[in-house]
């Protein structure tokens, strides 16, 4: 992945709250609304992925961004002790697969439980889900 790629895939996610705007909805509860990337057209060595590989990828993406939190998110004391486990903003990790997704303006959400994130990602490029 190019340098420009990189910096283009983190623009992308101050894009996708303005192009979503009003439509996303508000995750209630325990719930966390998260971004999920979308996959590149190509691999690192410049080939192009066929539409279904970057289905695949896409679906079974371990990383995305918290957007926002339900009211009850990590409030559980005795759960989390130690409070957030993650905050509006953050690269997170989570299991392929989890939450419940759905689209706004092109753009994949998922909603999850707060107790689903397994990791805070401070650069999220290059990192993927192991086949």
């Amino acid at each position: 992945m190019s340098d420009k790629e990189s910096h283009d895939d983190l623009e992308d996610y101050q894009k996708i709250m303005e192009q979503a705007g009003d439509k996303l909805p508000k995750p209630t509860g325990w719930k966390l609304l998260v971004a999920v990337p979308k996959a590149h057209s190509k691999t690192d060595g410049g080939i192009y992925k066929p539409d279904e590989a970057m289905h695949v990828e896409e679906v079974g993406t371990i990383i995305g961004l918290i957007v926002q939190m339900g009211d009850l998110a990590y409030k559980d004391e005795k759960k989390f002790p130690s409070g957030s486990w993650c905050d509006i903003g953050d690269f997170i990790m989570m299991r392929s697969y989890s939450g419940t997704r759905f689209k706004v303006e092109n753009q994949e959400f998922r909603l999850i439980n707060d107790d689903t994130v397994e990791a805070v990602v401070d650069d999220p490029r290059g990192v993927v889900k192991v086949i």
